[in-house]
């Protein structure tokens, strides 16, 4: 028997979220019911809830790195997608405009997204709901045999293939620095070695520090050595080809433009910081480096779908940044953990 109503995590304000209960609506020809398992904490999520995001509105309905499993389907939905297939969610876009028509899902003009919001008054796409009902087109298949908390990741490691595309990593040759080692951080250095580059990350909180070692790639231990000077003693001091900065600080900045090499080196600016961290551009530097500074945000759908595939492939293990799973009936600690220095992926499981 299908559910007439779905539970959902609801951040009320700053520092304040709570589980309510609602009615579903009736199934539409092109839609899908979906019994969503876990939905994982991401940072945008937890800055609002710490106060840093409240332009996002309250109450927010979030989560976006959500999956589950389609346990009914519209008559129109394609045949592609059947009942019992594991799916991620994708953002609600509208498909009509000139964004998506090009593929570009995350900068769809209409989208559903944060700071935007719906008519049942709440903002956000529900991605902490035990169930609820998503256009068959914001839906991406991916393997059964993924944990649902893996298959959360599909959403932020779209993101990372996105940068990808832009940085053109050229395999076997490239030395990428990643500055910042927690769960983005960590997920551009697994991307960029999967695709054949040299891949170091400098970072100086000791329990991100320890997660690098377990995961034995190449570490600068920035708490006790000179990042700046390592990337040049390593690599001859020629320098970084490829600097990814996966913090949102003035002072990886200012590291990443001393990373890089003296031609043709890139700088992907992959995370935001609230408040806005400063760039302090000297323009003759970056013209006689000849060096690309490239801003990146979401992803397209191609982006969407090679994540898909690429996690159930297992090219990409993204267990080792599930820092810990806590059902939805805790999510406010869920949320306290999230937020707390240190930490890697809080995955919140739906169903409990």
């Amino acid at each position: 028997m299908l559910p007439d109503s779905f539970r959902f995590g609801v951040m009320e304000g700053k520092g304040n979220v709570k589980v309510r209960e609602e009615k579903l609506p009736n199934l539409k020809d092109d839609e899908v019911l979906i019994k969503q398992e876990a939905c994982n904490i991401c940072t945008t999520d937890y800055q609002q809830w710490q106060g840093k995001r409240e332009h996002q509105g309250y109450p927010m309905a979030g989560g976006h790195e959500s999956s589950g499993i389609i346990i009914a389907k519209g008559e129109k939905v394609s045949n592609s997608l059947t009942v019992g297939d594991r799916v991620c969610i994708l953002y609600d876009f509208c498909g009509d405009c000139d964004k998506c028509k090009k593929g570009e899902i995350t900068s769809c003009r209409n989208i559903k997204q944060f700071g935007k919001n719906y008519s049942d008054k709440y903002y956000g796409i529900f991605g902490f709901a035990n169930y609820f009902i998503r256009k068959s087109k914001s839906v991406v298949k991916i393997s059964n045999e993924l944990s649902a908390s893996e298959a959360g990741f599909v959403e932020p490691l779209s993101s990372v293939l996105k940068g990808m595309r832009k940085l053109r990593i050229n395999s076997g040759f490239d030395t990428v620095v990643v500055i910042g080692g927690g769960t983005m951080g960590l997920l551009n250095a697994a991307v960029a070695q999967a695709m054949g580059a040299r891949v170091i990350v400098s970072e100086r909180n000791p329990q991100k520090v320890k997660k690098i070692k377990q995961m034995k790639l190449e570490l600068i231990d920035a708490g006790n050595e000179d990042p700046v000077e390592q990337v040049r003693k390593r690599t001859n001091g020629n320098g970084a080809d490829i600097v990814i900065i996966a913090v949102g600080t003035s002072s990886a900045n200012e590291q990443a433009l001393e990373m890089i090499k003296n031609d043709e080196g890139k700088i992907l600016l992959f995370a935001a910081g609230y408040p806005a961290p400063e760039l302090n551009i000297d323009s003759n530097t970056i013209h006689y480096k000849q060096c690309e500074l490239i801003g990146t945000y979401g992803s397209n759908l191609d982006d969407f779908n090679n994540a898909a595939k690429m996690l159930s492939e297992h090219r990409v293990n993204v267990s080792p940044l599930i820092e810990e799973k806590i059902p939805l009936t805790r999510i406010q600690e869920a949320f306290e953990k999230a937020s707390t220095r240190g930490n890697y992926r809080i995955s919140v499981l739906l169903q409990s």
